[in-house]
C-alpha cells in the first residue's frame, strides 16, 4: 500500500511538470483527434437507424370474432360464414388474418394431413406391402374408401396416393398398422401437433373419422399445413390431381376430390394451388386446408364448417386467398403460425451455487460463481485477499512514460534556447 501511495504522488507531480512545458506535438496531436472526432461524429448522423423489430400479440388469435390490423389501402375482409378461419404467410408463418382461429371444431380428414405429417417420413414410397385382413378391421361405416384389398401388394406411394387424393380411411388403417397400430398412431399423431405448437388438437381417430373429443381448430389445420409445404413428398401428394391405383393385375383411375385442384363439380380451379386436404363428416360439415403461390409468395388457408354447406368451402376459401394475395403487405400480422420456443429452465445444481444475498438465502436467478472451487484451494487468494484498485503496474508504467516526456520536451527546450 505505501508502494501505491508513492507512485500515485509520483504520477501526480509528473503531470503538473507535463501542464508547464510546451507540448507543440501533443497540442497538433489533441487538435487532429478532435477534428477526427468531429468528423466520424458527423459522418455517423446520415446512417439509417435499424428498423424496429415487429411485436405480434399472440394472444390476440386467442379473442373471439375476426382479427384484422388494416394499414391505409387494404382491402375489406371478405363476409364468410365459416364457423372459423385463418389466412397465413406460408413462408414467415405470420397471420394476415383470421376468426375464431382456435376455437375447436371437428376437423373430418384435414386431420390426415397431421396422419401424413406424422407416418410419411416412415417408410420408403417403392417400399411393397401386402395388406392382411386384421388392417381393414375397424373402418368407420360411411368412410371414403379408395378400394384397397385384403391380399393384394401396394407400394407405400399407392396408398398416400389413396389417402391424399380419395380420402380413403382404408389406406390410412394399412399405413397406420406398418406404423404402429392405431392407438399408437394416434399417440405419435398427438405428439407431432404438440412439437408443431398445435395446442387445440385432441386426437382420437387417425383418419379423421368422427369420435367423441376428437377437435382441432383453423389455426393447428394451418400449422399443419405449413409443415406439409416444408416437405417435398406431402407436397407432391396433396398436389397430385389424378392417378392410377392398382387392383391386382390392373388399375383404375383415382381424382383428388378437392375441387379447387381439379375444377370438378362447378368449382373453377384457383390458379397456382398446390392443394393439401379437404374433409366432410355429418358432425365437423366441410373442412378443408389450401395453399396457393402467386409470384414469389405462398399462402395457406384454412376454413372449417362453413354454414352454406355442399360446396361453399371450396368459394370462401376462394375468396380468402384473394384476399390474403390483395392484403399482403398492407396488414399488420395479428399472430404466428410458429411455434412459441419454451423458456430454458435454471438447473437445480446451478442454484446451489449461486451467490447468497446478505448472508443468508441464495439468490434467485444469478448466475453462479464461476471458480467458486478454484479460489477455496490453498496457496490462493480469497476476494477479500486481494489488493483494492488497480494493480501497482499500471501507475509504475504510466510514471515512466511521464518522466521520459518530460526529459525529452526539457531538451528541446534547451536546444532551442541555445540556437536562439
Amino acid at each position: 500500500m505505501i508502494v501505491t501511495s508513492a507512485v500515485r504522488h509520483a504520477a501526480a507531480g509528473t503531470a503538473a511538470v507535463l501542464f508547464v512545458l510546451p507540448a507543440p506535438a501533443a497540442t497538433a496531436s489533441s487538435v487532429t483527434s478532435a477534428q477526427s472526432l468531429t468528423t466520424v461524429r458527423s459522418s455517423s448522423v446520415g446512417e439509417p437507424t435499424p428498423p424496429a423489430r415487429q411485436y405480434v400479440d399472440r394472444a390476440r388469435l386467442a379473442r373471439k370474432g375476426t382479427q384484422v390490423q388494416p394499414l391505409p389501402g387494404a382491402p375489406a375482409v371478405p363476409s364468410v360464414s365459416a364457423l372459423s378461419w385463418v389466412v397465413a404467410d406460408a413462408s414467415s408463418g405470420a397471420v394476415l388474418g383470421a376468426r375464431n382461429a382456435h376455437r375447436k371444431l371437428p376437423p373430418a380428414s384435414t386431420l390426415k394431413a397431421l396422419f401424413a405429417l406424422t407416418a410419411l417420413p416412415r417408410h420408403d414410397p417403392s417400399t411393397q406391402h401386402t395388406v392382411a385382413d386384421s388392417e381393414l378391421t375397424g373402418i368407420g361405416d360411411g368412410s371414403s374408401l379408395v378400394g384397397v384389398k385384403e391380399g393384394y401388394t401396394y407400394k407405400v406411394s399407392d396408398l398416400w396416393n389413396g389417402v391424399f387424393l380419395s380420402s380413403g380411411n382404408d389406406a390410412v388403417h394399412v399405413l397406420a398398422a406398418m406404423n404402429g397400430g392405431w392407438k399408437s398412431m394416434a399417440r405419435q399423431m398427438q405428439e407431432k401437433a404438440r412439437s408443431l405448437g398445435a395446442l387445440d388438437t385432441h386426437v382420437v381417430s387417425p383418419d379423421g373419422y368422427d369420435a367423441p373429443g376428437q377437435v382441432s381448430s383453423a389455426y393447428d389445420l394451418a400449422v399443419f399445413g405449413r409443415a406439409g409445404l416444408q416437405d417435398p413428398e406431402f407436397t407432391r401428394y396433396c398436389s397430385t390431381a389424378y392417378a392410377d391405383f392398382p387392383a391386382g393385375s390392373w388399375s383404375y383411375g383415382i381424382a383428388n376430390t378437392n375441387r379447387l385442384l381439379t375444377g370438378a363439380d362447378g368449382v373453377a380451379r384457383y390458379p397456382g394451388l398446390i392443394g393439401i386436404k379437404n374433409g366432410y363428416t355429418s358432425n365437423a360439415g366441410n373442412t378443408l386446408i389450401s395453399a396457393a403461390r402467386r409470384g414469389d409468395r405462398t399462402l395457406v388457408v384454412s376454413v372449417m364448417n362453413p354454414q352454406g354447406g355442399g360446396l361453399a368451402v371450396y368459394e370462401e376459401a376462394r375468396e380468402l386467398l384473394d384476399w390474403g394475395f390483395e392484403a399482403a403487405g398492407r396488414v399488420q400480422p395479428v399472430g404466428s403460425l410458429l411455434p412459441v420456443r419454451a423458456k430454458a429452465k435454471t438447473p437445480r445444481d446451478a442454484r446451489a451455487v449461486t451467490a447468497p444475498r446478505d448472508g443468508g438465502a441464495e439468490a434467485d436467478g444469478q448466475a453462479p460463481l464461476a471458480g467458486a472451487e478454484a479460489a477455496s484451494a490453498p496457496g490462493r487468494r480469497t476476494p477479500e485477499e486481494e489488493p483494492e484498485g488497480p494493480s501497482a503496474g499500471l501507475p509504475l508504467t504510466l510514471v515512466g512514460s511521464a518522466c521520459a516526456a518530460a526529459l525529452a520536451l526539457w531538451g528541446w527546450r534547451r536546444r532551442t534556447a541555445r540556437q536562439a
